[in-house]
């Protein structure tokens, strides 16, 4: 009896020592398949038939078949909807740019104009009553009190700068100006032209410190340690810079109103074309939010600069024809093709700076 169940007992441990050793054998031999690139896919038993397929597939390859193939596959745009939602966007926001550049330009317009008139209507005002102050304060006894308001010192040195400046212009022989700029060829005239927007910009740039230091030294208090060279020195250095700033903006009225009276146009051309290159500087750099607000102020100015010099050439050609109403009709043309460009300008250089770097067009 016992010996009969030892007997069964180690046949079944013989079996399961059997079974043991062919899963292991099965197992090392899916291995071994699958080093050898052999997979038991349905209908992919054994290298050889891989080969075969691949072999088929790729005679199956033609001309005929591609350009079929291509011309019924699809797309599936729907499985990178966030790319092409933001694509989409970035055309909205490109056709949106021309109306919110304008607006900006619009109020940047005004608020230049206002500070133009200022000059010439409201500053005088001032001066006369910062003058009354000067002359009414010391007759009434009050010792105790300022003679003038830190702004009515500003006023007067403004209304100084003005009447020298004006005074050291009337010097300037305009019609010589015009005959020596028109002798030039058109090459020269050009150079000069793009030489005469550098130098505005520089002039533009700094002096704005130069008279920013200039009031801020005749107002500063006198409680503090004197770190300067005095008023009259900085006078004289505003004085100095006004004056060479307006003759340079003559100049570029008298280069723009010879390209108006010129016969072929040659030069008006090139000069507007110029504009385009401004576009190559700047539409692939890269720009901040401040640097894109401090670009466009610039371009404020620069279009309400060009506004008063096309008013300055009307004037002046139609004050030749005895302001026959005939001749504004001669300089239209031009006056729309000067605004059209600059406007043109502006628009692509913004809506292709605000797309390369991600601004919103608010």
């Amino acid at each position: 009896m016992a010996d009969s169940l030892s007997t069964g007992l180690g046949e079944e441990k013989e079996k399961e020592n059997e079974d043991r050793e062919r899963d292991t054998k099965a197992v090392k031999t899916d291995q071994n398949k699958e080093k050898d690139g052999i997979t038991d896919t349905p209908g992919f038993h054994d290298k050889n038939g891989g080969d075969r397929d691949r072999k088929g597939n790729l005679s199956d390859l033609s001309l005929v078949r591609f350009i079929t193939t291509e011309l019924t596959r699809g797309y599936f745009l729907e499985h990178n909807e966030a790319k092409y939602t933001e694509r989409r966007e970035r055309v909205y926001t490109c056709l949106r740019i021309p109306k919110e550049l304008e607006k900006l330009m619009t109020f940047g317009f005004f608020l230049c104009l206002d500070t133009f008139l200022y000059v010439f209507t409201l500053l005088p005002l001032r001066v006369i009553l910062a003058l009354l102050r000067l002359l009414t304060v010391p007759c009434c006894g009050l010792g105790g009190s300022r003679l003038l308001q830190p702004a009515q010192v500003c006023d007067v040195l403004k209304g100084f700068i003005m009447v020298l400046c004006y005074s050291m212009m009337s010097y300037v022989d305009y019609s010589m100006m015009y005959h020596l700029i028109r002798g030039q060829s058109v090459i020269k005239l050009y150079i000069i032209y793009n030489m005469l927007e550098v130098a505005d910009r520089l002039f533009s740039s700094f002096g704005q410190d130069i008279l920013d230091a200039l009031y801020w030294t005749a107002t500063e208090p006198k409680e503090k340690k004197r770190a300067h060279i005095g008023v009259i020195p900085h006078f004289l250095m505003a004085v100095l810079y006004v004056f060479l700033h307006a003759i340079l903006i003559m100049v570029q009225a008298t280069t723009l109103n010879v390209a108006f009276n010129s016969h072929n146009k040659s030069l008006l051309t090139i000069m507007m074309s110029n504009n385009f290159v401004e576009i190559k500087g700047s539409v692939f750099k890269k720009f901040e939010k401040n640097n894109l607000f401090q670009m466009s102020n610039s371009d404020i100015k620069e279009r309400f600069t060009n506004y008063i010099l096309l008013l300055i050439v009307c004037l002046r050609n139609m004050e030749q024809f005895s302001w026959n109403p005939d001749h504004f009709w001669v300089l239209f043309p031009d006056v729309v093709m000067v605004i059209t460009s600059e406007v043109a300008v502006d628009v692509v250089k913004h809506a292709f700076i605000t797309k390369f770097n991600d601004i919103s067009a608010d």
